[in-house]
């Protein structure tokens, strides 16, 4: 597939409401998405705290934990949990200025995949900002090993993600799913990827507080005989490959800029997605920043370096 880049930043073109409950925390909450200034990147403001609104940077610098989703913040003050599924909507539209006010600890999980944030953000609609998008461009491979799991960064001339899974479970067995991705691949092949689960976990992780909202109405679930619980079955033959690359698609999106290049994995996962990101981000050499120059008639051109910095500094 070719390399084709968005020569401009993005934002939303109206405020948008979502509505849900937290798949961890069981409680309610509201998320209101709105336009943004360019250059801003992805703030969360949270609204429900005694006092001012307390603001959290969409950025890697920020993850505060990441063991069954991925935190913003500090989990033990101000904090956004399970922000990975919304994360990978706003990088799978190339979506990348946006305010979002939210009145509780955790995103609402929806329908257990990126769907309904897409469908969200193009009821608002999505317009160009005069101002040039910059791009992480990878320029040498960068690999974290941890146990028998991996990922790595590799060159390439495009955004790809291959990405493979193993579990101990005949209804998932080995996977793997890889793909060049833009908007319309996204939408149609990763965005309806559902997160899930065993059964055997849910009485170990409810004692723990966890899963407290989790139902076959926003997860699939994988019973004692090994087999898919939910009436309607799987929406892909390959749907837990797919939402593990959504949810490294939504983790790499704390980049605070697309990155140009290949990203693999073997049996990965939150923590795994975060280290990588800050070994490539801690490595200077391993990249660059890159933005379009037009070349005659209109037509968009090379990719040229530029000296400074997307939304962040990059000291990790």
């Amino acid at each position: 597939m070719g390399l084709s880049l968005q020569e401009y930043q993005t934002t939303l073109k109206s405020r948008v409401t979502l509505s849900g409950i937290g798949v961890h925390s069981g409680k309610a909450v509201s998320i209101h998405f709105s336009p943004a200034d360019p250059d801003t990147g992805v703030v969360f403001s949270r609204i429900d705290l005694d006092g001012t609104p307390r603001e959290i940077r969409a950025l890697v610098s920020e993850i505060g934990a990441t063991d069954l989703s991925t935190v913003l913040g500090d989990p033990s003050g101000a904090y956004v949990a399970t922000v990975e599924h919304l994360m990978a909507a706003l990088f799978g539209l190339g979506i990348d200025n946006v305010a979002i006010e939210i009145d509780g600890p955790e995103v609402p999980i929806l329908d257990g995949s990126a769907a309904m944030f897409v469908d969200a953000f193009e009821q608002a609609g999505i317009e160009e900002q005069d101002a040039r998008r910059r791009y992480i461009r990878i320029v040498k491979p960068v690999r974290i090993e941890s146990g028998s799991s991996w990922a790595e960064f590799r060159p390439y001339n495009g955004t790809r993600f291959e990405v493979d899974i193993e579990f101990d479970s005949p209804a998932i067995g080995r996977q793997a799913f890889a793909a060049d991705i833009d908007a319309a691949r996204f939408r149609k092949d990763i965005s309806r990827a559902r997160t899930f689960g065993f059964m055997r976990d849910v009485e170990r992780l409810w004692a723990a507080g966890y899963a407290l909202g989790s139902s076959l109405e926003n997860s699939v679930v994988i019973g004692d005989d090994h087999r898919v619980i939910n009436v309607e079955g799987l929406r892909f033959g390959d749907e837990f490959a797919r939402h593990k690359t959504l949810d490294a698609m939504g983790d790499l999106a704390l980049a605070g800029a697309r990155f140009i290049g290949c990203f693999r994995s073997w049996r990965g996962g939150h923590k795994l997605n975060a280290s990588a990101l800050r070994r490539l981000l801690s490595d200077r050499s391993a990249f660059e920043i890159v933005e379009t120059v037009r070349q005659g008639r209109g037509r968009v051109g090379e990719m040229v370096a530029v000296n400074a910095p997307v939304y962040a500094p990059w000291m990790i």
